[in-house]
């Protein structure tokens, strides 16, 4: 087969790629990633190699410049996670009555029939308007408008149920009884 290309003969280049990776990576499994990946973004733009070019310094310069990209990309990272740890540090977690009212709302919600959460679902969690929602559902706006009513009213009914629940079951340690507030 004659071809009017010049030979792409990467695997000669193996061993002086290895070699230049062992030494900016202080060798093992490292380095042959690094090869790997020198290879796979050499392969990737083997149009930019010049015609008559020398081979061996384009696919150097490869390998160079992907480690140069890993350093770059770890110390970002890093930085990352610090920044992360020290949020970490800094924030404060949720107290267990915070977690429990959550369940119970979530579970009130979920107790909905399937077409008022849905109605509410779209109007108070994802801000859709009453016609976007009402379209989405494929009923009219005031059918929309009724169930998230009738919705609000069963989640208001299991808030006031809660709180005098709260009122009547709960008391602060070391405080005085009384309604809450």
């Amino acid at each position: 087969m004659n071809s009017s290309k010049p030979r792409f003969d990467v695997v000669g280049q193996l061993g002086s790629l290895r070699r230049y990776a062992r030494s900016l990576t202080a060798g093992g499994e490292d380095a042959e990633d690094l090869v790997h990946d020198a290879l796979v973004r050499a392969y990737e733009r083997r149009n930019t190699f010049r015609s008559g070019g020398n081979l061996r310094a384009w696919l150097l310069s490869i390998l160079h410049n992907v480690f140069i990209d890993r350093m770059r990309s770890r110390k970002s990272e890093a930085a990352r996670e610090e920044l992360a740890g020290q949020l970490v540090e800094s924030a404060v977690g949720a107290s267990q009555e915070h977690a429990v009212r959550l369940a119970q709302i979530r579970k009130a919600f979920l107790d909905l029939p399937q077409e008022q959460r849905s109605a509410l679902d779209l109007v108070a969690i994802e801000g859709l308007g009453y016609q976007e929602a009402a379209n989405i559902l494929g009923i009219p706006v005031g059918t929309l408008m009724s169930r998230i009513g009738r919705a609000r009213a069963a989640l208001r009914k299991v808030e006031d149920g809660e709180a005098a629940s709260r009122r009547d079951h709960l008391r602060i340690v070391g405080g005085r009884d009384g309604p809450v507030v």
